[in-house]
Protein backbone atom coordinates (compact mmCIF):
# COMPACT_ATOMS: atom_id res chain seq x y z
CA UNK A 1 0.00 0.00 0.00
CA UNK A 2 1.25 3.45 -1.03
CA UNK A 3 1.39 5.95 1.39
CA UNK A 4 1.47 10.12 0.49
CA UNK A 5 3.14 12.11 2.35
CA UNK A 6 1.25 15.03 4.05
CA UNK A 7 2.13 18.25 2.03
CA UNK A 8 1.85 21.55 4.39
CA UNK A 9 1.70 24.68 2.23
CA UNK A 10 4.86 27.01 3.45
CA UNK A 11 2.77 29.94 4.39
CA UNK A 12 0.88 27.83 7.01
CA UNK A 13 4.43 26.27 8.55
CA UNK A 14 5.33 30.29 8.78
CA UNK A 15 2.34 31.54 10.09
CA UNK A 16 3.07 27.98 13.00
CA UNK A 17 6.75 29.11 13.47
CA UNK A 18 5.85 33.13 13.58
CA UNK A 19 3.23 32.08 16.10
CA UNK A 20 5.49 30.73 18.41
CA UNK A 21 8.20 33.42 18.40
CA UNK A 22 7.59 35.31 21.34
CA UNK A 23 6.45 38.83 20.82
CA UNK A 24 8.53 41.97 21.83
CA UNK A 25 6.86 45.67 22.28
CA UNK A 26 8.90 48.31 21.83
CA UNK A 27 7.80 51.93 22.02
CA UNK A 28 10.23 54.52 21.34
CA UNK A 29 10.14 56.95 18.55
CA UNK A 30 13.42 57.02 17.36
CA UNK A 31 13.69 54.87 13.66
CA UNK A 32 17.37 54.88 13.96
CA UNK A 33 16.44 52.64 17.35
CA UNK A 34 13.61 51.05 16.11
CA UNK A 35 15.00 49.92 13.29
CA UNK A 36 18.31 48.33 15.06
CA UNK A 37 16.00 46.34 17.68
CA UNK A 38 13.84 44.97 15.13
CA UNK A 39 16.66 43.55 13.37
CA UNK A 40 18.54 42.20 16.28
CA UNK A 41 14.94 40.83 18.04
CA UNK A 42 14.10 38.96 14.73
CA UNK A 43 17.90 37.99 14.67
CA UNK A 44 17.47 36.44 17.98
CA UNK A 45 14.04 34.88 16.74
CA UNK A 46 11.59 37.36 18.47
CA UNK A 47 8.83 38.94 16.78
CA UNK A 48 8.84 43.00 17.14
CA UNK A 49 5.44 45.18 17.34
CA UNK A 50 6.74 48.98 17.18
CA UNK A 51 4.97 51.97 18.24
CA UNK A 52 6.60 55.66 18.22
CA UNK A 53 4.76 56.87 21.48
CA UNK A 54 2.95 55.72 24.54
CA UNK A 55 -0.42 57.06 23.02
CA UNK A 56 -0.15 54.68 20.20
CA UNK A 57 0.81 51.74 21.75
CA UNK A 58 -2.65 52.57 24.61
CA UNK A 59 -4.65 52.48 21.21
CA UNK A 60 -3.09 49.61 19.14
CA UNK A 61 -1.22 47.46 21.29
CA UNK A 62 -1.52 43.77 20.60
CA UNK A 63 -2.73 41.36 22.58
CA UNK A 64 0.28 38.80 23.87
CA UNK A 65 3.24 40.82 24.67
CA UNK A 66 5.76 39.11 26.07
CA UNK A 67 7.67 41.98 27.06
CA UNK A 68 7.91 45.73 26.55
CA UNK A 69 11.00 47.76 25.76
CA UNK A 70 9.68 51.41 26.51
CA UNK A 71 12.01 54.44 26.13
CA UNK A 72 11.93 56.84 28.70
CA UNK A 73 11.39 59.92 26.38
CA UNK A 74 8.73 60.01 24.38
CA UNK A 75 6.61 62.75 22.67
CA UNK A 76 3.94 63.52 24.90
CA UNK A 77 3.34 60.42 27.36
CA UNK A 78 7.14 59.51 28.94
CA UNK A 79 8.09 55.82 28.98
CA UNK A 80 7.50 56.17 33.24
CA UNK A 81 4.09 57.37 32.53
CA UNK A 82 3.38 54.98 30.31
CA UNK A 83 4.19 52.05 32.52
CA UNK A 84 2.60 53.55 35.48
CA UNK A 85 -0.67 53.57 33.36
CA UNK A 86 -0.50 49.53 32.25
CA UNK A 87 0.50 49.19 35.99
CA UNK A 88 -3.24 51.11 36.83
CA UNK A 89 -5.18 48.71 34.63
CA UNK A 90 -6.67 45.65 35.75
CA UNK A 91 -4.50 42.98 34.43
CA UNK A 92 -0.85 42.73 35.41
CA UNK A 93 1.49 44.28 32.39
CA UNK A 94 3.97 41.85 30.48
CA UNK A 95 7.77 42.35 31.71
CA UNK A 96 8.63 45.66 31.29
CA UNK A 97 12.72 47.06 30.87
CA UNK A 98 13.01 50.98 30.16
CA UNK A 99 15.71 52.38 27.69
CA UNK A 100 17.82 55.76 28.45
CA UNK A 101 20.00 57.62 27.32
CA UNK A 102 21.51 59.60 30.37
CA UNK A 103 18.58 58.68 32.46
CA UNK A 104 17.68 61.08 35.23
CA UNK A 105 18.14 60.48 38.85
CA UNK A 106 14.19 60.12 38.97
CA UNK A 107 14.31 57.84 36.25
CA UNK A 108 16.31 55.40 38.04
CA UNK A 109 14.72 55.68 41.16
CA UNK A 110 11.29 54.91 39.66
CA UNK A 111 12.87 52.10 37.96
CA UNK A 112 14.59 50.46 41.29
CA UNK A 113 11.24 50.93 43.53
CA UNK A 114 9.14 49.58 40.77
CA UNK A 115 11.66 46.84 39.60
CA UNK A 116 11.87 47.09 36.49
CA UNK A 117 15.51 47.00 34.48
CA UNK A 118 16.93 50.23 33.09
CA UNK A 119 19.40 49.82 30.15
CA UNK A 120 20.97 52.72 29.06
CA UNK A 121 22.07 53.95 25.22
CA UNK A 122 24.01 53.14 23.69
CA UNK A 123 23.40 49.35 24.27
CA UNK A 124 26.74 47.37 24.96
CA UNK A 125 26.91 44.02 24.15
CA UNK A 126 23.89 41.96 24.75
CA UNK A 127 23.01 43.85 27.86
CA UNK A 128 19.06 44.44 26.33
CA UNK A 129 18.51 41.31 24.31
CA UNK A 130 19.73 39.37 27.40
CA UNK A 131 17.52 41.06 30.01
CA UNK A 132 14.60 40.25 27.11
CA UNK A 133 15.27 36.54 27.15
CA UNK A 134 15.29 36.62 30.67
CA UNK A 135 11.82 38.26 31.17
CA UNK A 136 10.56 36.11 28.58
CA UNK A 137 12.13 32.95 30.36
CA UNK A 138 10.10 33.92 33.26
CA UNK A 139 6.92 34.38 31.44
CA UNK A 140 7.28 30.93 29.39
CA UNK A 141 5.46 28.46 31.45
CA UNK A 142 7.05 25.57 32.92
CA UNK A 143 6.23 22.06 32.06
CA UNK A 144 5.93 19.97 34.86
CA UNK A 145 8.13 16.14 33.65
CA UNK A 146 5.46 13.58 35.15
Amino acid sequence: MDTCPVQVAPAAVARTRAARRPLIAVVDDDPAVVRSLEFVLDAEGYRVAAFASAQSFLQSAPRGIDCLVVDVRLPGMDGIQLLEALGRRGSPPPPRILIASNPSRRCRQWATEAAVPLVEKPFLDEMLTDRIQAAVADRTPRRVKS
